[in-house]
């Protein structure tokens, strides 16, 4: 099992970053997730499923994706999300937003890759921690990165 566990200041609103994790915004910080719809709605969010379709080279998996944990407070934004991929990994995880001021939000992101079968556990061995980090350093940059375009282009908006 591969776990992780990644925080970072981002110098943006934490409503303006809470936007990107929209299905309809998700593609801007998961470029390779190619589809999310909603396959059964729950009240309150927690226990919804989605299906999402991931693309990796010329292959595309579809898998359902459920949220287990959801909170959304002025001060605080929390999901995690679990998944089975090719019936080989269970994956979970977080994204947590806390607000730090109006123009600061403490992004956190964790989880866990578990692998389920012989195929599945051979793979996270043989990917690794290191791997692992670069995916996990890759999405963060590219939150933070989306999140100052959203928040540049919100102050035009104003002006």
């Amino acid at each position: 099992m591969i776990k992780w566990y990644e925080e970072r200041i981002i110098p943006v609103h934490i409503e303006t970053i809470w936007k990107l994790f929209e299905i309809d915004q998700l593609q801007r910080i998961m470029p390779n997730v190619i589809e999310t719809k909603v396959i059964e709605q729950k009240e309150g969010i927690v226990g919804t499923k989605y299906q999402q379709k991931y693309k990796e080279g010329k292959r595309v998996e579809t898998y359902i994706v459920e949220d287990l944990e959801y909170e959304n407070t002025p001060e605080k934004k929390h999901n995690t999300i679990g998944f089975t991929l090719a019936k080989a990994f269970e994956i979970q995880a977080s994204f947590t937003l806390i607000k730090i001021s109006e123009t600061e939000t403490n992004f956190i992101y964790q989880g866990q890759n578990k692998g389920l079968n012989f195929l599945g556990k051979t793979l996270l061995k043989l990917g690794g921690q290191k791997n692992n980090q670069k995916v996990v350093t890759d999405f963060m940059d590219r939150v933070e990165s989306e999140a100052l375009t959203e928040a540049s282009n919100e102050g035009k908006d104003h002006k």
